[in-house]
């Protein structure tokens, strides 16, 4: 695997940041392990899935501790994208990879302009049966493309939990709660079908995410603003998907 000098930093410093968005990374992990040299499918889905997973959960526990989670809100639509994962999983095992990477490619695209728009819809607190709604519709079908895809989903869990009457930081916080779940349902059905781990890349990848993920939390706790950083990784990920598309799918 060529680069892998370039992984733990590279990996500490998408960690940091994406902690902070609520998000776990995976739309910089993939195609990153990908033009490294991994498979797309059996290797780097899987691995870009627990460095997800490792991300958001390390936030989460932190967020948890400052009582940042609107946990009435994130479980139920969280259980939904766990649900929904395996079925997306079933779906990418059966597909080839250039489709695969042009919808990973427009996802990605699609959450970078959502990210530079800064829209947000109108804020007004959700019902409680508005938010089982929300949860069942948003939450499978986030579910689905993140079994398939090897996405978590946080980049539009984000503003449809601003949909539920959360502010920023909550929505944030809460949304890395949801994302642990629908990343570690991907993670493991992903898994099964996966290559034997490199052992050496994983940990080193594992390891550096975790300690960004940490510090990253940290840091968005003490209540820094983020509009910037959406503003530089916004243009990272259209960037990111153009590559993509050029490179692999065209």
């Amino acid at each position: 695997m060529s680069g892998f000098f370039a992984v733990p930093p590279l990996f500490f410093a998408i960690a940091f940041v994406f902690s902070m968005l609520g998000m776990g990374g995976s739309q910089l992990y993939i195609p990153i392990l990908f033009w490294m040299g991994m498979d797309f499918k059996t290797e780097a889905i899987p691995l870009g899935m627990l460095l997800n997973v490792v991300n958001s959960s390390s936030a989460a526990v932190t967020y948890a501790r400052e009582k940042l989670i609107n946990w009435r809100v994130a479980i139920p639509f969280g259980l939904t994208m766990v649900a929904f994962a395996p079925v997306g999983t079933w779906l990418n095992v059966r597909l080839p990879v250039k489709p695969l990477l042009l919808f990973f490619a427009l996802f990605t695209a699609a959450a970078a302009v959502l990210m530079l728009s800064g829209w947000k819809p109108a804020k007004g607190e959700m019902s409680p049966r508005g938010r089982v709604i929300l949860g069942l519709t948003a939450g499978s079908a986030l579910g689905l493309i993140a079994g398939l895809i090897g996405r978590g989903g946080g980049s539009f869990v984000v503003p449809l939990l601003y949909t539920a009457g959360l502010d920023a930081q909550a929505a944030a916080a809460s949304s890395a709660l949801v994302v642990t779940g629908s990343g570690l349902s991907s993670f493991v059905s992903h898994i099964v079908v996966a290559a034997a781990p490199r052992w050496d890349i994983w940990i080193a990848a594992v390891a550096s995410v975790f300690l960004g993920s940490q510090l990253g939390s940290r840091v968005m706790a003490v209540r820094l603003k983020s509009r910037h950083v959406k503003m530089v990784f916004g243009i990272v990920l259209l960037g990111v998907a153009a590559l993509i598309i050029i490179k692999d799918v065209g």
